[in-house]
């Protein structure tokens, strides 16, 4: 069962969600994407994992069907965060557990500042309090950077171009369902990335003080309120074994999975991932 959610964010922005499996089942789980992607991507974990809880994917605003903020300096994960707690108090959902890729991940450290008493339980996707070098300097390099691409052939030629590394496993088709979830179709056949170029504007050049870095390590600490399962793609370039580690000694109740051949960020489809995540969310819902 799919069901489409439109609501509105308290500054005006209507806002886009989709809602898979039952809605009164025992579990409802939280979806946030990374900073260019969009709902689509959890498509191929809500298939592999079923529908034994409600698994709601959200476009962030200025993403896939939510829209572009006309303000781009509200493109920041705390102005997310609140959104997604909009989104929890229009539903009418008093506890959620968080599945968060990438920037999906700052926002549920965020949310577990704002609302611990909402959260079941958290995923971290290929991300945490802190982050290297070498993948913010790859991101800054391509984010806000669309321009309109010929044919959906071609995206999917971009895509393993910029992303081919840390997919080695993936075939052509996988690529053209990869393209698919990043992409839109314009009104003139052609392809463009689906989000607003402006988020760009928001992340600035990628670098990360050490302010910063004590401030999110800090904030790492509201996390210990609830369970953890931190994900870490073998080959990611932004998420360290090092980081990883030291999340999981750090926190009360964490465990850890990397999935192989895989860089950033695990698709959440594959087999390790299934098995870890499927395992984590029914501890949640036994948990509540």
């Amino acid at each position: 069962m799919t069901e489409t959610i439109d609501y509105i964010s308290t500054d005006g922005l209507k806002l886009f969600a989709k809602s898979y499996g039952p809605v009164d089942a025992p579990l409802s789980v939280l979806c946030l994407h990374g900073l260019t992607r969009n709902s689509k991507d959890f498509e191929p974990m809500i298939a592999a994992l079923g529908n034994t809880h409600r698994f709601i994917a959200v476009d962030v605003r200025g993403r896939g069907r939510s829209a572009y903020d006309p303000d781009p300096s509200h493109y920041t994960p705390q102005v997310y965060a609140s959104d997604m707690q909009t989104l929890l108090d229009h539903l009418g959902i008093e506890n959620v557990a968080l599945i968060g890729t990438s920037m999906g991940g700052l926002m549920s450290m965020l949310m577990m500042k704002m609302m611990p008493e909402r959260i079941s339980g958290v995923v971290l996707n290929d991300i945490g309090p802190s982050v290297d070098k070498a993948g913010l300097k790859r991101i800054a390099g391509y984010v806000g950077k669309n321009i309109p691409l010929e044919s959906w052939e071609v995206a999917a030629e971009v895509l393993q171009n910029m992303q081919g590394p840390f997919f080695p496993n993936f075939g052509p088709d996988d690529w053209m369902i990869f393209a698919k979830r990043t992409f839109r179709e314009m009104d003139d056949g052609r392809v463009i990335l689906d989000y607003d170029p402006a988020i760009a504007s928001a992340f600035g050049t990628g670098k990360i003080s050490l302010y910063l870095r004590f401030v999110m390590w800090q904030l790492f600490k509201s996390m210990y309120a609830a369970p953890l399962l931190v994900i870490r793609g073998q080959l990611s370039d932004l998420f360290s074994q090092k980081t990883m580690k030291t999340m999981v000694n750090r926190h009360p109740n964490a465990r850890a999975v990397t999935i192989p051949e895989v860089g950033h960020a695990p698709i959440l489809d594959e087999p390790d991932a299934v098995r870890a995540i499927a395992e984590f969310l029914s501890q949640c819902a036994k948990g509540q």
